[in-house]
């Protein structure tokens, strides 16, 4: 059989998860090869119905099997499929021969110990692993899951396992954009030479040129502290050659937008780059109470109601519970998700509250409301928005595929703004390193129309922050 004699190279085990998470997960094991278990076969069969993601991605890797496939006969499929023969295989791919699928024709699953009892799928795959290993005793078998509690039990036995590892948009978070740069003593020594600084409406620029300047990205936000505090926004880069823009200071009363001040370095960023008309999208992430929801929502209310920037605000954000499933929800699409939109209504209690009395509160709020759209995100397929500022709440739990698929929504004039916390993941199989929400942070850092700042500091209340810290 052609298992034991393709010595030399890796033999890896799939989950059914790691299909069902990346559908071309099979062409990413560069020259080593990859063995299917029957029942893997059968899981995304039972997985293949519905309109989900998972099903979707199920029904892709169905018609790339199908396409491996076609034209080949029982003997062929025995001695392994050349994975470099799918016509669709993913343009990053490398060129050289990608490895063999081999599937599961005539190998029986060796008896598991007495400490794994019945016949569950992941104990099926255990088996079939571990006889893999004592038939190809020369290849190294490695089984890859995203399961954890399946890693754990194959350790247990003596097999091999992985997470997959090639979905992640980082190797470490912290290797994560930040969006800010603070400068180190001696820049502007380093610098000043062929500085210029001229004004353009209003605005303040300076020219820096020097390999310092080499790293930075457009859009980034950059700082010094001291005795002259700065802080400025690279607005062009070429080379060691970039353009900063002296920020707008949001932190004063007279600058204040829709009734809210920043209150920090990062909230004032933030600001900046919400209110931003050359900036198509926003990427905001910090911990609860870093303001990010209120900030997003009084950039967008003053930016469709004073300016008139944008027609409509629209909200959306995953329906993943924290608890228990409440069940089906009646009404319209907007009656149902306004139970996931409480940070909509208590944010828009503090936009409110300086109007005059009870009426005016209630009239405020009425218009307000009359200007803020909510939608599912399970029906944003095959929609365009036009002239809208969307607002993306709770983004860490969406996958970059359905991140792509909301991004890719955005009409002419449209802003899209998404919030977050990676802490707070509760999408199953999602990590931090893995999140949509992370993937589109690295990817959008060098676009020109794109911006993204970390919030850091708490300003919700001392309770609030003491909890953070200590619970």
């Amino acid at each position: 059989m052609g298992i034991k004699s393709r010595t030399g190279k890796k033999l890896f085990v799939l989950d059914t998860n790691v299909l069902m998470h990346d559908p071309t997960a099979i062409f990413r094991f560069a020259e080593h090869d990859i063995f299917l278990p029957m029942v893997v076969l059968e899981e995304l069969d039972r997985g293949k119905k519905g309109m989900s993601e998972v099903a979707r991605n199920v029904r892709q890797v169905s018609r790339f099997l199908d396409e491996l496939m076609s034209h080949s006969s029982a003997e062929e499929i025995s001695e392994g499929l050349p994975l470099d023969g799918a016509l669709n295989r993913p343009e990053d791919a490398p060129d050289e021969r990608l490895g063999h699928l081999f599937f599961q024709t005539q190998l029986q699953p060796a008896p598991l110990p007495d400490s794994l009892p019945g016949n569950v799928p992941d104990n099926n795959i255990l088996g079939t692993a571990l006889a893999l290993q004592a038939m190809a005793r020369d290849r190294q078998v490695i089984l890859v899951s995203k399961d954890i509690n399946l890693r754990i039990k194959a350790a247990i036995v003596g097999l091999v396992a992985e997470d997959y590892h090639n979905d992640q948009a980082l190797d470490d978070l912290d290797l994560l954009y930040s969006g800010q740069l603070t400068l180190e003593p001696g820049f502007w020594e380093r610098h000043s030479k062929d500085m210029e600084s001229w004004q353009e409406e209003g605005r303040t620029f300076y020219r820096v040129t020097g390999p310092d300047t080499r790293d930075w990205y457009i859009n980034q936000l950059i700082h010094q502290d001291g005795d002259n505090p700065f802080e400025a926004i690279v607005r062009e880069k070429d080379g060691d050659d970039a353009i900063i823009e002296w920020i707008q200071d949001y932190r004063s009363s007279k600058h204040s937008v829709w009734g809210i001040t920043a209150l920090n370095r990062e909230q004032n960023f933030a600001l900046n780059l919400l209110m931003d008309p050359n900036i198509d999208f926003v990427t905001l992430l910090g911990t609860a109470g870093t303001g990010k929801t209120l900030l997003t929502l009084a950039a967008g209310l003053s930016q469709v109601m004073d300016t008139n920037r944008y027609r409509e605000i629209v909200m959306t954000r995953v329906t993943v519970p924290v608890g228990e499933d409440i069940g089906f929800l009646p009404g319209t699409e907007e009656e149902k998700m306004t139970p996931w939109m409480g940070a909509l209504t208590d944010n828009l209690e503090v936009l409110t509250q300086s109007s005059g009395g009870d009426w005016g509160r209630a009239a405020t709020d009425d218009l307000l409301r009359s200007k803020i759209r909510i939608h599912s995100l399970n029906f944003m397929r095959g929609r365009t928005f036009l002239n809208k500022y969307i607002i993306l709440d709770e983004a860490q739990n969406l996958t970059p595929k359905q991140m792509k698929t909301l991004i890719t929504r955005a009409g002419p004039g449209t802003k899209i703004v998404c919030l977050g916390n990676l802490a707070q993941i509760d999408t199953p199989y999602l990590t931090e390193t893995t999140s949509g929400l992370t993937y589109v942070v690295d990817r959008f850092k060098h676009w020109p129309h794109s911006g993204h700042i970390t919030l850091t500091r708490g300003e919700r209340s001392r309770l609030a922050d003491y909890a953070s810290e200590t619970l």
